[in-house]
């Protein structure tokens, strides 16, 4: 780059590691080196803000003129200098590196333009916050430390203290501590000086992200050797925001009611799901035209989209972008400084934080529930994205709601909005929704008057949600609360249940929850019956959604529980409907209760083309929840092949032992996945029967012993590749399951060389093993030589096959939290 390019300027937030990168991209100070190079390096972060190009100029002669006695001017010396030549008479390649740029911009840029123009064999290296603004400006932003490096650098740093920081709990709890300050390299080095004050369990606790937050008072115990503009956290965020105009200053501290949002690493596995959008912005933090133009400031809304670019390029603002979208957020750091200035706008008996809060949780309550009102069709792919990169923000909506007193129906609105668009299925969690739910439903307990209506339809839809925790018991008390909320009757809410066949007057939601607990927990083919009544009069409200959702567990109720007839009438009904929408999700689905109608009806083989055609788009969304279950469907499909199937069923009939072999693989991954995914599949009703099924069909097979095998296989699929997945495909061919049992030498291993082992069966590489160790990479590069010659074995992927059984699990918890370069942030916060 240093031969392509004039002028490079390296950019970040402040302490991010700009100089150190330019040192290490040019070499230290000095006269020619191996390259026969110049380096000279000016620090101008010694001149005031604002100074001009006069002081600039001169503070780069100082640095480059050893002496002159001459009375020439300080730019005619440094020309001079520059373009002096060598004895052999060629001008040398000289590199400029400017240090620190950002506080005297006008003075810096005007100046490079003469120098680059009058000195042909020049390249500047700056560094700066922001660009300089040159037309043929070479951009580097300098990104955060990767993860392995930003926990070995806070390792490095509590060493200084007097701290070693090696057992597992220690680095979990360093690595949270590294994410929280987004491992940027000047916060880990002042929360590691803090080991000198605090344990490592104290300095996690004080990062709260909000009001009480610690880091701010953070220094590094000292002055020696600091600038002034890196001795606290304030300090750094502090000499960026004071070069800011009105404007900006405003709408950053503004953005502080925006959900703290990250910068990544290329090193990292991140993705650019996070933010908030410019619609969001420009509705939360922009004024009208009749907005007073007091002393708290005004933002007209059309100024906003300039301010955000001029925010990002002061690296005071983190900009995430996909092919489509554009979305912003402040690092946590920075959102509390933020904060804090927020707070000191406030006028009188007008608070900005509160003011600003309010209109965040409105915004996000008003778009989620349009979203859930509009999502089937088209975009609905989109609307799921937005949701699910929004997610951050919806919490914070959610959780200033139930702080908030009489805001909890704001809250539980979002909760409703949220699970009517199906996104727990998307996040692949529904524990934070449940309880986001739950906490919003406890915290409207005190609201007067009660919004009874809203209370019903949140907790009808937290039925569904629990029932598909595997969770019978506890759906079932909630739906009972959930009818006595609409029937004022107590004698007739008491034997409400034995009124499925007729229409009580329970509202569409709760029928649909009613619906999926007499199909999901009973059993019970009266499912049917309720989940038509659900879809009836959800098409009378004009609610579409509902509509489908219902008709969904309609077609799948009737594939399980109904005749052939029912399951292939209901099914293609709503496979006709689902295709018509344009919604590909729930066609997906709708392709999947097909399959199942399809193999009820003695016509498996046509099911296999359908379960395939979903799968394909499921891996596509990332939706790992329902591309469990086409897997499932699969091997259901597979073992009506066989029964229907009129050659002999016996081990010597390849045909069958290929099915069979498939089916015992799919059923021994798709027990891990679930196990990793907290699905319990025993606990919901139909699906259990016919999974247990299709194990038994495979088993019959192929005896005891080589079922067994092959289920072993499945089991150590790769979630993390879709293995199972793209078996199921038919993209994945696995050689014969083993004929024999290769003698364990597991016996031999240490208990330390077990350790490392089972995480090298996982899948973790030796870097990754070594940070949640502690240890150094070359450390277990040499205990996993010594487990394989102890093993017997040529490589690592071997390892698994000497694993003792009553220690598989510990290799299938760990599976999936190494990445490709060390443990992912929940396995070292200790949140797996």
């Amino acid at each position: 780059m240093l031969n392509s390019a004039r002028l490079i300027t390296l950019t970040g937030a402040g302490g991010i590691g700009k100089t150190r990168l330019a040192a290490e991209v040019v070499g230290r100070p000095g006269r020619a080196g191996a390259d026969e190079r110049r380096v000279y390096w000016v620090r101008l972060a010694r001149l005031a803000a604002g100074a001009d190009s006069a002081a600039v100029e001169a503070e780069i002669a100082n640095a480059v003129i050893e002496v002159d006695y001459s009375g020439r001017s300080a730019g005619d010396a440094l020309l001079d200098a520059l373009t002096h030549p060598e004895p052999s008479g060629d001008v040398p390649r000289t590199v400029l590196v400017l240090d620190n740029c950002e506080h005297v911009l006008a003075g810096v840029c005007g100046l490079i333009a003469d120098l680059l123009d009058a000195v042909p064999e020049l390249t500047i290296v700056a560094t700066s916050r922001e660009p300089l603004g040159w037309i043929d400006e070479h951009l580097v932003a300098v990104a955060p430390l990767p993860h392995r490096n930003a926990l070995e650098l806070f390792q490095h740093r509590a060493e200084l203290t007097g701290h070693t920081i090696t057992e597992p709990d220690q680095i979990s709890t360093a690595a949270a501590i590294c994410r929280h300050v987004n491992n940027h390299p000047l916060y880990i080095q002042l929360a590691a000086a803090r080991l000198r004050h605090q344990p490592l369990s104290l300095i996690l606790q004080g990062l709260t992200g909000h009001a009480d937050d610690t880091r701010l008072r953070w220094t590094h115990g000292g002055h020696g050797g600091t600038e002034p503009r890196h001795r606290t956290v304030t300090d750094v965020i502090a000499w960026s925001y004071d070069l800011r105009g009105d404007e900006e200053r405003l709408l950053f501290d503004r953005l502080s009611v925006f959900a703290a949002g990250y910068a990544t690493n290329p090193d990292d596995v991140d993705g650019d799901d996070a933010g908030a959008d410019l619609d969001a912005i420009e509705t939360i933090c922009g004024d009208s035209e009749t907005s007073a133009r007091g002393s708290g400031g005004y933002l007209a809304r059309h100024e906003i989209g300039e301010l955000l670019e001029r925010l990002v390029d002061r690296s005071l603002l983190s900009v995430h972008m996909t092919p489509t979208t554009v979305r912003y957020s402040m690092l946590e750091s920075l959102r509390i400084f933020a904060e804090r200035r927020l707070r000191e706008r406030s006028i009188g008996t007008l608070d900005e934080s509160a003011r600003l809060a309010a209109r965040h949780r409105r915004y996000y309550r008003d778009t989620v529930a349009h979203m859930a009102a509009t999502w089937l069709g088209p975009r609905e792919h989109e609307i799921l994205a937005w949701a699910r990169a929004a997610w951050d923000n919806i919490v914070t909506a959610i959780e200033t709601s139930t702080a908030t007193p009489g805001e909890a129906a704001v809250g539980l609105e979002i909760c409703i909005g949220l699970l009517n668009l199906r996104l727990p299925f998307f996040r692949s969690s529904f524990r934070e929704v449940r309880q986001w739910t739950e906490r919003a439903l406890q915290a409207d307990q005190t609201s007067a008057p009660q919004p009874v209506e809203l209370r019903i339809e949140a907790m009808a839809l937290l039925v569904w949600i629990i029932l598909h925790q595997g969770e019978a018991d506890a759906a079932n008390v909630m739906l009972d609360n959930c009818v006595a909320a609409c029937l004022s009757d107590l004698g007739r809410s008491a034997d409400w249940r034995r009124t499925a066949l007729t229409d009580i007057g329970l509202p569409a939601s709760v029928e649909l929850a009613w619906g999926t607990e007499l199909l999901l927990a009973e059993s019970d083919p009266t499912a049917i019956v309720v989940l038509v009544r659900a879809r009836e009069k959800y098409e009378r409200l004009g609610n579409t959604g509902g509509e489908a959702m219902s008709r969904m567990f309609e077609a799948m109720a009737a594939g399980l529980l109904g005749t052939p007839e029912q399951a292939i009438e209901l099914s293609r009904r709503n496979l006709d409907r689902a295709t018509a929408s344009g919604a590909v999700w729930l066609t997906s689905w709708a392709r999947l209760n097909w399959s199942t109608a399809l193999t009820k009806a003695g016509r498996p083989i046509e099911a296999l083309d359908y379960q395939r055609r979903a799968l394909t788009y499921q891996l596509a969304a990332q939706d790992r929840f329902t591309s469990l279950w086409a897997v499932q469907l699969r091997a259901w499909s597979l073992a009506r092949i066989i029964e229907d199937s009129k050659a002999p069923r016996n081990p010597r009939n390849a045909t069958l032992v290929t099915l069979a072999t498939e089916i015992a693989r799919l059923a021994g991954g798709l027990e891990t996945q679930r196990a990793m995914l907290g699905i319990h599949i025993e606990k919901m009703g139909p699906f259990a029967d016919e999974s247990e099924r299709a194990v038994s069909v495979a088993r019959d097979i192929l005896g005891p012993d080589a079922f067994a095998a092959a289920r072993t296989q499945g089991a150590r699929l790769r979630s993390e590749s879709d293995d199972l997945q793209r078996l199921a495909l038919g993209s994945l061919t696995l050689g014969p399951p083993p004929t024999k049992t290769t003698e364990s030498q597991w016996h031999k291993l240490s208990a330390t060389e077990r350790q490392v082992a089972i995480s090298a069966a996982a899948g973790w590489t030796n870097t990754a093993i070594a940070g949640r160790r502690g240890r150094s990479v070359r450390t277990i590069d040499a205990q996993i030589s010594t487990i394989l010659q102890k093993l017997g074995v040529a490589s690592r992927e071997h390892i698994i096959e000497h694993v003792p059984e009553d220690t598989s699990e510990q290799v299938r918890t760990r599976t999936g939290f190494g990445d490709r370069d060390g443990p992912k942030d929940r396995a070292l916060e200790g949140n797996s």
